[in-house]
């Protein structure tokens, strides 16, 4: 009982503090409520930040007509797309490497400098490979995804407990049920634990691959809407991504509530 009333008074405040946040946008963009403070034309506050009330009424225009739920579609489709290659990959590639000194070696050099590029740089050449198209959005979120799950499970593949492995092998264990039954649920676990970081990235990935180039998207509506220097559009654009960004991040949450109960816990392992 005491946490939950904990929980919900953290949510009051919560909600509060977003009220005023919206508050004083509103007073900071209307000319007739507060004088000029950092613009000599009050007019020019809303042209540089919107105004809240046109913002909401642009998120209701579009959700009221449906044109949203289009673009909302094709960034979500282009999100999991890219979560579900990159971390499949990722983990494939991760497991590999983990478990085979020799490719590690090899390849050491190359997956540290292709993790050291900026990936957004690729996004104009995945444009000329795949099109404007989703898929060079999803092969952008996989370049991101790609890296945060193969580090994460080459890292808790190398820190299986070799009492653990020790143990497997006296029970007869060979290879292959190594690989099945301890190998991979501790690199599960590890990319169950960055789940939200490899969600983000992948939506991070397919937004901004509208926003450089595409036809469809909410990317494509935010930058569609600089073009005619639309700024309350393009903040209607920012809080319906944020919107959708929590939307997915709560998702990730439920997930995780059912998932990490496999992840052993600090120190288990070893005292097995």
């Amino acid at each position: 009982m005491s946490n939950r009333k904990t929980s919900k008074a953290l949510r009051f405040w919560q909600l509060l503090m977003l009220a005023a946040l919206f508050v004083f946008w509103h007073v900071a963009t209307d000319p007739t409520l507060i004088p000029p403070l950092y613009f000599d034309d009050p007019n020019k506050a809303a042209f540089f930040f919107g105004r809240p009330l046109e913002v909401l009424d642009r998120v209701w225009s579009w959700f009221s007509s449906g044109s949203i739920y289009r673009h909302l579609w094709v960034t979500l489709v282009e999100t999991v797309l890219a979560f579900a290659i990159g971390t499949a990959s990722g983990l494939a590639v991760g497991l590999w490497l983990a478990l085979s000194a020799t490719a590690a070696a090899l390849f050491d050099p190359y997956i540290k400098a292709f993790n050291s590029m900026p990936r957004v740089i690729l996004a104009p050449i995945f444009g000329v490979w795949f099109g404007l198209g989703m898929a060079s959005k999803v092969a952008l979120g996989v370049t991101l995804v790609f890296f945060i799950v193969f580090f994460n499970v080459y890292q808790g593949v190398r820190e299986v407990s070799h009492t653990v492995l020790a143990n497997a092998r006296m029970l007869g264990a060979n290879d292959r049920q190594l690989l099945r039954h301890v190998y991979i649920p501790s690199a599960m676990s590890w990319v169950f634990a960055s789940l939200h970081n490899s969600v983000g990235l992948a939506f991070v990935g397919a937004v901004v691959g509208e926003y450089l180039g595409s036809s469809e998207g909410v990317g494509y509506l935010i930058l569609q809407a600089e073009g005619t220097f639309d700024i309350n559009s393009v903040f209607a654009g920012i809080l319906v991504l944020t919107a959708f960004a929590l939307l997915l991040d709560w998702m990730v949450t439920a997930v995780e509530r059912r998932l990490m109960v496999w992840q052993p816990r600090s120190g288990e392992t070893e005292r097995i």
